[in-house]
């Protein structure tokens, strides 16, 4: 008893001519919660799938003890029966894992069926139960509930109850948490150390925890390793490698948490955006008998007030569902009819009746959303793509004249001029933010609404892109619009915050005074969900960013 439960001597994984993991050792010890940390491409994902033998196409070397036995070697029928009955795995993104085509009751008893060889009846009885452990209510009706029926925490918590129906001896946590809302977030972390405190007690279960949140790590794990570039940089207790790192990488990966630079907002700036009593519903289809008689109304949005000034940024934080993208998207005229009154630059958007004078008026704003691949097309080059906006809104920009402004913007970006003629597959997540960022600038906005512009990136990438965002800030005194769960990168980057929840403002006003004196219970609850560290500081804090 006195062997690691997961021993891995000396792995690597080549792909081809390409070395994922080189070299790795590390072992896990019975009922210990160890996280395996690093950016993209730093070889922790496929080090976790290559336990669970599934890695294709892939050159292994190297030794993994389990229990004393080498997963290597073991022939795939074998790795079937070890798969979800002594290690299982949650997944990063529930509703990718799940099979939308079946019930999440009949998706954790064919584990159990498979296992333990349970019948239908017995298989579901412990469906429930593990439901129940799990925290999902009415679990007696949701174990009759596909995917698509659950909330993303809920459907979170249906993979966790399907990775321990069998009681493994080893988990593994992709991410569990990056999808989640902070309230959500912790209640997971929360409950998988409750339940790996329970079965550690009594089979000695251990947690491999695959993550780049150090907030998470910080909270979860009992020891980390650091990875980069496929190599085990270090190794350490959570305390003492939190507070006093050792090598150079897990030193810069604890200074990327976001500090706060904000730019200062000129005296007397006017304001650029105004909404006042804004309202938005939607048609829903109706319940019950009620669906003979047509559709339902959904508020998503109500009598929002909000301005924002030049030079100036308004956080909008609250959980999925709060309204705050709903809100920005009418703002920017993706929503259809909305009531209330919205100007912009003094300018209210109802008396623009002609298209020409709308794309007039929404020439001066621009939106960088969350994911940057997906909101390049991947048919287009990187100088279509920049200048798609310049041919509709600056078609006087011709020819060489289009093309020095595009090679002009990349730069500003930070990106080289030779990115003209590349897709954007052929660029990293945070490069491709960057082309995102100056698609936006090249007609020159006043306004730029930023949707969780960094919640896809690494934590050193989303630095530097909110160093960005910044810069340019300061430099065209742009206003942004940031909607955000994190209320780490709201802290560095906002000068006010807006809190929305089930579609109302529930409070507002500056970021350090709502961050440090919250007067509304869903603040507060949002705050103490959030893993939030104080950074290393003076107390006062607005005297030093006043």
């Amino acid at each position: 008893m006195n062997r690691p439960l997961l021993e891995i001597d000396r792995f690597g994984v080549r792909f081809g001519e390409k070395v994922a993991v080189r070299e790795l050792s590390l072992s896990i010890a019975r009922g210990e919660r160890v996280a395996l940390v690093g950016e993209s491409g730093s070889g922790k994902s496929v080090t976790a799938l290559s336990i669970l033998g599934l890695v294709d196409h892939a050159e292994l070397s190297g030794r993994m003890l389990f229990n004393g036995e080498d997963l290597l070697k073991k022939t795939e029928q074998q790795m079937r029966g070890i798969r979800g009955a002594d290690i299982a795995m949650v997944f990063q993104e529930p509703m990718t894992a799940l099979n939308p085509l079946y019930t999440v009751g009949k998706q954790i008893a064919e584990s159990l069926r498979l296992h333990e060889g349970l019948s239908a009846g017995a298989a579901r009885e412990r469906g429930i139960e593990l439901l129940r452990r799990t925290g999902i209510p009415e679990p007696e009706r949701r174990i009759d509930s596909f995917p698509h029926q659950l909330s993303g925490g809920q459907r979170q918590r249906a993979m966790i109850a399907m990775a321990l129906a069998c009681r493994p001896r080893l988990l593994l946590a992709d991410e569990p948490t990056t999808a989640l809302d902070v309230t959500v977030r912790q209640q997971i972390v929360d409950l998988l150390i409750e339940l790996q405190e329970q079965e550690a007690a009594e089979r000695g279960m251990a947690v491999l925890l695959i993550t780049h949140d150090l907030n998470l790590v910080r909270r979860f794990a009992q020891r980390v390793a650091v990875m980069e570039k496929g190599v085990l940089v270090e190794t350490n207790t959570t305390e003492a490698l939190f507070s006093s790192p050792q090598h150079p990488y897990t030193q810069r990966l604890l200074d990327s948490e976001p500090s706060r630079e904000v730019a200062a907002i000129e005296a007397g700036a006017p304001p650029i955006l105004e909404v006042k009593g804004l309202a938005v519903d939607y048609r829903t289809a109706a319940k019950g008998w009620r669906s003979v008689f047509g559709s339902a109304t959904f508020r998503a949005v109500h009598e929002a007030d909000l301005s924002l000034r030049r030079g100036e940024t308004l956080g909008i934080v609250g959980e999925s569902g709060s309204g705050k993208s709903t809100l920005a998207a009418t703002v920017l005229g993706l929503q259809g009819a909305a009531a209330g009154e919205i100007r912009i630059d003094g300018i209210p958007l109802s008396e623009q009746r002609t298209a020409r004078a709308r794309r007039e008026l929404y020439s001066r704003l621009q939106v960088v959303f969350q994911d940057p691949f997906g909101s390049l097309s991947p048919r287009m080059t990187i100088e279509q793509i920049v200048g798609e906006g310049l041919a509709v809104h600056r078609p006087d920009i011709e020819g060489p004249a289009r093309r020095t402004r595009i090679a002009s913007l990349l730069e500003e970006v930070g990106l080289p001029a030779d990115s003209l003629q590349r897709y954007p597959h052929e660029f990293s997540g945070g490069q491709r933010q960057r082309i995102a960022i100056a698609r936006a600038l090249a007609v020159e906005p006043e306004l730029m609404v930023l949707d969780e512009p960094t919640s896809a990136l690494d934590v050193s990438i989303q630095k530097q892109v909110l160093a960005l965002l910044t810069n340019l800030q300061k430099k065209y005194k742009l206003s942004y619009l940031f909607i955000t769960h994190d209320l780490a990168v709201m802290r560095a980057m906002a000068h006010r915050v807006i809190v929305m929840k089930a579609g109302r403002i529930v409070e507002q006003g500056e970021t350090l005074d709502v961050l440090h004196a919250p007067s509304h219970p869903y603040t507060q609850s949002l705050l103490a969900s959030s893993m939030l560290q104080e950074p290393p500081q003076p107390p006062d804090l607005k005297e030093k960013f006043a």
